[in-house]
């Protein structure tokens, strides 16, 4: 598994696989204490003391090869104050930018796994492959990830773990390299849901006060106090630790999305969401086929709205203030090229242009230049400006579906029944029937195997965007979202896939409690 081994003071470093750096003794877990893996764009400092040397922070990149963080992102330290032991830091695509969690210095992430008795690796999702595959190894009882268009449950699909990614606003981003401000979500993995839901909720022995009511003064995009409360106050299950019993599921609204149904969707896929939806309408609970019209343009949205955005963050990285500085080559061999007036120009003379040319992987160049032009005077109006235009109508799409108001608005807002597509019926005069949750698919695939994704990121370097496509909505609209394993019959077999929970801003409590609910019906009963 690993190509190159070394050793750092009780570490070990690995590379091609899931850890970038990895604890290598580790300690026997006491009462209420957990291992946690953090994913390599999360500042960490020291391992579990501060004699031990500090972790590096590399971003999955070349250009932070040995950047090791002076302070800790504050979810970090929140968790150790939980009673979490660092077990390693995770292997991811650069700077988050990716499906796979291949375009990253240090090796793709694979899980291993078996087909007609031979050994075959597949992908495992990304750009928080490394976390996912921690957690489903059983090497980490629980992951940091980051959620930006769907990072967090993707790799929770693939590998079979549960991936959640919070109301934005909740968990502080303080310490997370950025990739897309407006977008980045700090996510939670771990194999049950129980576990994320303590963290988040509180613990049963109620004197460990749950994530969501804890704001960071240092992240400008922490809810504060007061807006805490004030979106708690409308909302259930925030009132103490997640009940032992299962959430009812009768009288629930489910919403089924009819723009989710579409033909990229696997047929496997396809059945198993359906088998699932009518074994929650057995146990009481109402499908609702739902209407969200603005589904069809998010992916293409959120593909100029995070490069554009990540252009910008990624500016700093020069080789001077930030990142490795690489040595100008000599002049005996300095490339040669033909300039536009037929001169001859030095190839990577300037600092800056040589740094960021050997710094940066192919993918991360690609979405620099894609956010730099949509940024350009030329292109803002056509690309940015609508771009956000079209995140407002699927944000107003899911406030129209959702029972639940959504509080970070004034006064509810108002929709014309004119707007409606014809095949959305009406509960009655008033409009359509309104949800509790929406229940889809994670992803359109099962993971697909390793070696035929690196195949087509060659001939088609895009052709990965399409992963995440039901799951970038809910992050265009800040919205909680959660995967939970889903079992699939395809032909390889059995395999694994995500079902994907999707809740009204701030309905987190609500949303895990019922999460935990569908996973054990989906476990017992597909």
């Amino acid at each position: 598994m690993s190509a190159r081994i070394g050793r750092l003071r009780g570490l070990c470093l690995r590379h091609s696989s899931w850890f970038v750096v990895q604890q290598h003794d580790q300690p026997a877990l006491e009462q209420r204490q957990f291992r946690l893996a953090v994913k390599d764009n999360i500042a960490t400092v020291s391992p579990n003391s501060e004699e031990e040397t500090p972790l590096t922070t590399t971003c999955g990149s070349n250009f932070l090869a040995n950047y090791r963080s002076p302070f800790e992102a504050t979810i970090v330290t929140q968790l150790r104050s939980r009673g979490a032991l660092l077990v390693g830091k995770t292997n991811l695509d650069e700077f988050g930018m990716g499906s796979h969690s291949v375009h990253t210095a240090f090796g793709p992430v694979a899980q291993e796994g078996e087909h007609e008795q031979q050994a075959v690796k597949h992908s495992a999702g990304g750009s928080s492959g490394g976390s996912a595959v921690a957690v489903a190894t059983g090497e980490a009882d629980l992951a940091l990830g980051t959620d930006t268009g769907g990072s967090v449950r993707l790799p929770a699909a693939y590998t079979g773990v549960v991936g959640f990614k919070p109301s934005y606003g909740m968990l502080s981003r303080y310490g997370v390299v950025p990739y897309a401000n407006s977008l980045d979500t700090v996510g939670l993995l771990a194999k049950e849901v129980r576990p994320i839901a303590e963290l988040i909720l509180g613990g049963a022995d109620k004197v460990t006060r749950g994530l969501w009511a804890e704001h960071d003064p240092l992240d400008p995009t922490s809810l504060s106090h007061g807006a805490r409360r004030r979106c708690a106050s409308q909302r259930d299950c925030y009132t103490g630790p997640l009940p032992k019993d299962p959430y009812p599921l009768k009288n629930l609204k489910f919403g089924l999305p009819l723009e989710y149904n579409i033909t990229e969707l696997s047929p496997s896929i396809r059945h198993s969401w359906s088998a699932a939806a009518a074994k929650l309408q057995s146990l009481g609970a109402r499908l609702v086929p739902v209407s969200l019209p603005s589904t069809r343009h998010a992916l293409s949205a959120y593909y100029v709205i995070a490069p554009a955005e990540a252009s910008s963050n990624l500016a700093k990285y020069d080789g001077i203030r930030y990142g490795t500085r690489f040595t100008p080559p000599t002049e005996s061999d300095a490339a040669v090229s033909k300039g536009p007036e037929g001169q001859e120009e030095e190839e990577e003379g300037i600092l800056y242009a040589r740094a960021r040319t050997a710094g940066f992987g192919d993918e991360v160049k690609r979405r620099i230049l894609l956010g730099a032009y949509t940024l350009s005077s030329a292109a803002m109006d056509n690309y940015f400006l609508k771009a956000q235009k079209v995140r407002r109508l699927v944000r107003r799409d899911f406030n129209r579906v959702f029972a639940l108001p959504n509080p970070l608005l004034d006064k509810p807002e108002r929709f014309e029944l004119s707007e409606l597509p014809e095949t959305v019926g009406l509960e009655d005069k008033w409009g359509p029937t309104e949800v509790d949750f929406l229940l889809c698919p994670t992803a359109p695939t099962t993971a697909p195997r390793l070696d035929e994704v690196l195949s087509e990121e060659e001939k088609d370097p895009v052709s990965a965007y399409m992963n995440d496509v039901f799951t970038v909505p809910a992050s265009l609209a800040g919205l909680p979202a959660i995967s939970v394993p889903m079992r699939v019959e395809d032909k390889e077999g059995a395999g694994m896939a995500g079902l994907q929970l999707i809740g009204q801003y701030w309905d987190d409590a609500r949303l895990l409690a019922v999460a935990e609910t569908v996973a054990g019906v989906v476990r017992e009963e597909l």
